[in-house]
């Protein structure tokens, strides 16, 4: 096949599209991240092929020496940048530059705004990569011939952005990849030495690979031209090229720790916090640990790429190593960088390396001690912290045993007193807090704040002025069952089973229970009769002040809200029935007790029976029947 005979024009993903439009119209402001976001994809494909050179030497050709080469040229009103990495073969070319394969991307389009500054944030979420191009070029050209291909197989790809792109074979004698951007005449500024060296040094210092520029001479003297003219272009190195994570932290500016930040994870907005250390002893090994200010689009699904970038002294070996940090610290972006591993690491050794085991240990209770800190030195940027990542550190307690303690130190909760993320909304600021005499941490899971404010089973708690967590966070309840204790004090639902409130309860009230409970046995076995199988039991209760009745879950049952969880995710559930308890003292109860027509007592206990069930945050199974047995109570009491 001839080479013009595979030149073909193919269309964007429609994702792409959007991406492209809303880089071209919201980002006008901060045009020259263009070139950061470039030269760290270059970086990417050199520390790709320097992995991959460590099994296969010759695909470094007769080329050793790894960099980023770029120039300009004023009179085309172009930019190039060119790296001799990896570089990229035709169907590489399409699924990498015609498509997004990032999970998230469905939410971050459907989080779009149409306002340009919001949208603009959102980007720096999601991630820039090569279509920042598109910030400044009218269109973009790039050449790429792949490390293990001949130099007759390389490919064009050009696009004006617009909506399609064409990819063509050429001839390309080094492997690698050219980008030539075609500057738009707003962005023309962008074709100047100093302007581009400018940017380098603001941007891309941090980088561990040589990025060079061509020497830019003094204009020649009289009868010098000649000789300039015949002179071979000189290169010079216009970064720092030394891995910043291996520099002392007191030579590292925290703009140079930002810059570096955003290369690794192609995020445009300054980290939050960060962590840089070195290790000597047994193991040896360099950190370099940050903490975003904003949450991925995809921090919820687990299976989102994370873990750190994993270098073997200072090669690099992969992105995404996630054996170093537990699946609940997954928004941690970063390095490590080992002198214990071997050049030669796959993912199945690490899983096996004890020494990557004592690194995690050790890098996870760094992650925790950086959280720890702020929550005392900045209370308010913790708070901040909380909002973005707080619901996906509630994870650490059911994964990490050791650290169980410590991550409950870090979690905040609304409680019946207080809403928010302060040091007031920690464990430690409830039990600080806690009524004398009493034992145990209450806490009510529902599915909204509300639900859980307003339930009825709080009504004994207001009235004896206890506090109560509120959880409605989807992942609560399955952390409330693998925290059973904090402090040294239970952890009690007070939804579920018995409600014992230890000392707050006096004898009185224990006492005039358990009358209320003989007196009313009939009345009960009469509600369990009309309502059948819908209950466990029924039995009266000293929970409810206000309320005519209420659910409680069974001490060994599992909760409503996780229940539901599991069947909208089509699992399995065990089979359990609510115990019903009444307030004998409510009017519509003693009402009920009163009732003769035994058709209307059934009726009446049904309806009870369904509101409370509505009060616990729950869905009818018959919903018509419910409407209608209280339409029909309602006609009654009118006529």
């Amino acid at each position: 096949m001839t080479v013009e005979a595979q030149k073909e024009t193919l269309g964007f993903q429609t994702e792409v599209k959007q991406l492209l439009h809303l880089m071209i119209h919201s980002l006008y402001s901060n045009r020259e991240i263009f070139l950061r976001e470039l030269v760290s994809n270059s970086s990417d494909a050199a520390d790709k092929l320097r992995f991959e050179a460590l099994h296969n030497g010759s695909l470094l050709e007769s080329d050793p020496n790894l960099d980023i080469r770029i120039s300009f040229d004023k009179d085309a009103k172009t930019v190039t940048i060119a790296d001799n990495g990896i570089g990229m073969d035709r169907e590489g070319v399409i699924a990498h530059l015609g498509t997004i394969a990032k999970s998230g991307t469905a939410d971050f389009l459907k989080n779009l705004t149409g306002d340009q500054k919001k949208d603009s944030q959102l980007i720096g979420q999601f991630g820039v990569g090569f279509y920042s191009a598109f910030i400044v070029a009218d269109k973009v050209t790039v050449e790429t011939r792949k490390a293990d291909v001949a130099a007759g197989e390389a490919v064009r790809w050009v696009s004006d952005g617009s909506g399609e792109f064409t990819v063509e074979t050429i001839e390309k004698e080094k492997r690698g990849t050219s980008i030539i951007l075609h500057l738009k005449p707003e962005a023309e500024e962008f074709a100047d030495g100093w302007r581009l060296r400018n940017i380098i040094r603001k941007y891309s210092d941090h980088i561990s690979l040589p990025i060079l520029m061509l020497k830019e001479e003094a204009p020649a003297a009289e009868g010098e031209e000649e000789k300039q003219e015949n002179k071979a272009p000189e290169w010079e190195t216009v970064n720092t090229a030394k891995a910043l994570w291996t520099r002392s932290r007191s030579d590292i500016s925290d703009e140079e720790y930002k810059e570096f930040y955003k290369h690794i994870s192609h995020d445009f907005t300054d980290p939050m916090k960060w962590s840089h250390n070195r290790v000597e002893g047994k193991l040896e090994y360099n950190s370099l640990l940050f903490i975003p200010a904003k949450a991925p689009f995809d921090l919820y699904n687990r299976d989102m790429q994370k873990g750190l970038k994993l270098y073997v002294q200072r090669v690099y070996i992969m992105d995404q190593a996630d054996e170093f940090l537990p699946m609940y610290l997954r928004f941690i972006k970063g390095v490590v960088d080992s002198n214990d591993l071997s050049l030669n690491v796959s993912r199945e050794i690490l899983q096996k390396d004890p020494a990557v085991d004592s690194m995690k240990t050790a890098l996870t209770k760094r992650v925790l001690d950086m959280l720890e800190k702020m929550t005392k030195k900045e209370p308010e940027q913790y708070a901040e912290f909380w909002v973005e990542f707080g619901q996906v550190l509630k994870e650490g307690p059911a994964e990490d045993f050791a650290n169980r303690e410590k991550v409950a130190k870090l979690l905040r909760f609304a409680t019946t007193e207080s809403e928010g993320a302060t040091q007031d909304q920690s464990l430690e600021g409830y039990i600080s807090r806690m009524k004398e005499g009493q034992d145990k941490i209450y806490y009510i899971t529902a599915d909204t704040h509300n639900a859980a404010a307003n339930s009825p089973h709080l009504e004994v708690f207001r009235k004896k002025g206890v506090e109560v967590l509120l959880l409605s966070d989807r992942v609560d309840e399955w952390l409330m069952s693998h925290m059973q204790e904090f402090d040294g004090k239970q952890f009690a639902d007070i939804a579920r089973g018995d409600l014992d409130l230890g000392t707050l309860d006096n004898e009185d009230d224990k006492k005039a229970l358990e009358e209320s409970a003989k007196e009313k046995e009939d009345l009960l076995k009469r509600i369990k009769d009309a309502l059948g199988d819908s209950v466990e039991e029924v039995r009266v209760t000293h929970r409810l002040t206000d309320s005519p009745a209420c659910l409680v879950v069974g001490q060994f049952d599992m909760g409503a809200q996780m229940r539901r969880i599991m069947e909208a995710a089509g699992q399995d559930v065990p089979e359990s029935k609510p115990i019903f308890e009444i307030n004998p003292e409510h009017p519509l109860i003693t009402r009920l007790d009163q009732e003769s027509d035994e058709d209307r007592f059934v009726d009446l206990s049904k309806v009870v029976f369904d509101q409370a069930s509505l009060a616990a945050g729950g869905q009818l199974d018959d919903p018509a029947s419910y409407v209608q047995r209280l339409n029909k109570l309602l006609l009654e009491m009118a006529e």
